[in-house]
């Protein structure tokens, strides 16, 4: 996939707007999860290392349109500051004068992070008009978020109609990562697919069904797979046991589960086996990272609830990737085109 790349254009004096994701936990003024917002450091310095000027923006809960506090990207300057290692300041608007002074007075080696984007309508609805305003200030768009690439917002398509628009490192290291899963990958191959709606998981499981050796379904959607008598050929495998009201896989389909992973040499994960919020019923699941970590498989990891799992038990240096997406992965394994990606095509 030729796409255009931050390394292919010059940045000097430039000023350059990058949608990141830091939709993240919020909780008292703090921010609960730091791998959303360090993701975007390998760009942000490289954009600064190359002289130009920079402000973030991203989308924070669902504000619904409407300029609620508790949903204020304010909350997290100070941690966005700490894990970028760079000076943050904060513009209380997206768009208009703020925007046009908070670039003027910015200094060296300072960036803008910018108010929460869904304070606008016009965000979710792609709203041109919109898209216009978010660029008015700027000279480039770089799109760093590849977790909010499969929405067609205007902070993340809409604004590069107007804009020269580019991809940065992270993103274009998610979609190297999601090609070597699809297409580049050592076998055995195993998938490790969990959480809930079905209907969204679906596609995805029918691509690792053509690929991959087994896949290994858990959580509530291997519960309406079976309530709904899904067909799957024999590398879907479905749970054959459960421990209580089906809310974790049992102790027989785990053993079956984890002795497959052990002779895998590529694993992708999206998704709990279990509903893992409840102590006893994460069993499951971390069993099931353990047994990853110990195959010694390329694996890659996505979807908040798993990183969730990863976080608690100290793991997230301990996989060979960790992508920032959770819908976004599926969609792209699952052959869409996704919005945010296209609109950055050469």
């Amino acid at each position: 996939m030729q796409l255009k790349r931050i390394q292919d254009t010059n940045l000097e004096g430039k000023k350059v707007l990058v949608r990141v994701d830091f939709n993240v936990a919020v909780e008292k003024g703090n921010a609960k999860e730091d791998f959303k917002i360090l993701a975007a450091k390998e760009t942000i310095e490289y954009l600064l290392e190359e002289g130009a000027s920079v402000a973030m923006i991203s989308h924070l809960g669902r504000p619904e349109g409407q300029k609620k506090p508790e949903f204020s990207l304010s909350q997290i300057v100070d941690d966005a500051e700490k894990m970028l290692g760079v000076k943050v300041k904060f513009v209380s608007d997206c768009i208009g004068e703020e925007v046009k002074n908070g670039l003027e007075n910015l200094q060296d080696s300072e960036i803008l992070l910018l108010e929460n984007v869904r304070f606008y309508e016009g965000d979710e609805k792609n709203n041109e008009e919109f898209s216009k305003k978010l660029a008015e200030h700027f000279d480039i768009f770089v799109n760093d978020a590849f977790s909010a690439s499969h929405r067609d917002h205007a902070s993340v398509t809409g604004i590069s109609k107007f804009l020269d628009s580019y991809a940065g490192l992270r993103l274009q290291k998610e979609i190297e990562e999601m090609e070597k899963i699809k297409n580049d990958f050592e076998k055995p191959a195993v998938a490790i697919i969990g959480g809930a709606k079905i209907e969204t998981k679906l596609p995805v499981i029918k691509f690792f069904e053509e690929k991959y050796d087994y896949i290994l379904v858990g959580g509530k959607i291997a519960n309406e797979a079976l309530d709904q008598k899904i067909k799957f050929s024999e590398k879907v495998i479905l749970p054959s046991d459960f421990i209580d009201d089906r809310l974790d896989i049992g102790t027989e389909t785990l053993s079956k589960f984890k002795e497959i992973i052990s002779g895998a040499k590529t694993i992708v994960w999206n998704g709990p086996t279990g509903k893992f919020e409840e102590e006893k019923y994460a069993v499951s699941s971390n069993e099931i990272l353990k047994a990853v970590l110990a195959s010694g498989s390329y694996t890659v990891v996505g979807g908040g609830e798993t990183l969730e799992i990863l976080e608690k038990n100290d793991a997230m240096e301990k996989i060979s990737f960790v992508s920032t997406g959770g819908g976004a992965m599926l969609s792209y394994l699952s052959g869409e085109k996704l919005p945010g990606i296209e609109a950055l095509r050469t």
